[in-house]
């Protein structure tokens, strides 16, 4: 048993450090003669080496109560470190089963190719990297990972075939929109986000992961340029928020400024199929400052019109609003309200705009340290998923499971 703890410490030190690890010491850890054992803050730690020493007790015929389903026991003990460990575990198996082909647009940031090479060692699928193959081969290198260099593949306009064809693809699109022939070449051949989005239009991966380097907003941008994805197609923007192990989805975090009635049931349509996808049955609730009409307000108006266009729409989910966030969350205020057609805490969180969605998500990251997954795009037909300028490797390969798992 001690040697197969010292074991486990050993493979474990050889792996690439979180950056949970890296920003605990203040700098960046890779094995070496100044880095081999993992560090006391390697939240690894408590869910590697106790199964690791569980199966050698087994194997020995030390343990007199083995343990029957290991899987359950080491997610039971992630579970204490993470309590968002059950539904990525979830979404991960999904991914395995899928294997996708993802791309990651943005080849020339550390970040990114360290989440391609865990994506891809992970046995989740093939990952795809946009990018210059020098520029990666350095940046990998200087990570540590130069022997994952031939385990991805680079891609890039000019070792591409279908250049041309997706020049003709783009040109249609944009032809009457004041683009001409040589913007489609800068956009096509020159722009790693339209690039990588013209390699998921042509089927040429599943998933496309983007946006640790720019602003969300610029990235919607662009690839509205190859998809739809304005607010009038449907699409929305749903950001899981995890806490003390409770799931909420909060919209629209990405599309829509300033949504009205009949775009706040379509927030909420797509906020309960982004729902169902993640395991969780939806209850979404519409949230304002004021409860069933009290106080009376002209801002709170649409939040008391959009489930009225639900009910017109008949959907198979529960639903109710306008509410505060506390009687949307808290059995005990919900008690207040008998004639509520919400039989549990929502689940989804259906806001007035996206700056209070925003802020909602912003604050409960940084005061009560939820974690964040998002936000996950979702209407535009493929799996497209934005990741925010602070992801760290950890978001940004939630983002590609969640794209690999065709989750749109």
């Amino acid at each position: 048993m001690k040697i197969a703890c010292a074991e486990a410490l050993a493979a474990l030190a050889r792996e690439d450090v979180p950056d949970e690890v890296a920003m605990a010491y203040g700098k960046k850890l890779s094995f070496g003669r100044d880095y081999i054992i993992p560090t006391p803050f390697d939240p690894r730690l408590i869910h590697r080496i106790p199964t690791a020493v569980a199966r050698a007790g087994m194997k020995t015929g030390v343990a007199r109560r083995p343990i029957v389903d290991m899987d359950a026991y080491e997610l039971s003990l992630k579970s204490r470190m993470d309590p968002t460990a059950s539904i990525l575990r979830s979404l991960n198996a999904r991914a395995r089963a899928a294997q996708s082909t993802v791309v990651f647009a943005e080849g020339d940031d550390p970040r990114v190719l360290r989440a391609a090479v865990l994506y891809q060692r992970a046995g989740m699928g093939k990952a795809l990297v946009v990018g210059r193959s020098d520029d990666v081969r350095a940046k990998l290198t200087a990570e540590g990972l130069a022997e994952a260099v031939d385990e991805i593949e680079v891609v890039n306009a000019a070792n591409t075939t279908h250049l041309e064809t997706y020049k003709a693809f783009l040109y249609k699109r944009l032809q009457r929109n004041g683009f001409d022939a040589q913007d489609i070449h800068r956009l096509a051949a020159r722009d790693r986000h339209v690039f990588a989005a013209l390699m998921l239009a042509h089927g040429h991966a599943d998933g496309m992961v983007t946006g640790a380097t720019r602003k969300s907003a610029h990235v919607l941008e662009l690839i509205n340029h190859v998809f739809d994805a304005q607010p009038h197609d449907g699409a929305v923007g749903v950001t899981a928020v995890l806490h003390k192990g409770r799931i909420v989805l909060i919209t629209d975090t990405l599309v829509h400024e300033w949504p009205d009635e009949n775009d706040l049931a379509d927030i909420a349509e797509r906020g309960a199929s982004v729902a169902r996808d993640l395991g969780l049955e939806p209850r979404v609730a519409f949230l304002s400052f004021s409860t069933f009409g009290s106080p009376v307000s002209e801002r709170a108006e649409k939040m008391r019109k959009a489930p009225v266009v639900l009910d017109n729409r008949r959907v198979d989910f529960e639903y109710e609003g306008e509410m505060t966030v506390d009687v949307a969350l808290n059995p005990r205020a919900q008690e207040n309200y008998p004639f509520s057609r919400l039989t549990g805490p929502a689940n989804v969180l259906v806001v007035p705009a996206r700056h209070s969605a925003s802020i909602s998500v912003k604050l409960m990251q940084e005061m009560a340290g939820a974690t964040v997954i998002g936000p996950i795009l979702s209407g535009v037909g493929k799996p497209v998923q934005i990741c925010s300028t602070v992801s760290t490797v950890n978001d940004i390969l939630n983002m590609a499971v969640i794209a690999a798992c065709g989750i749109d």
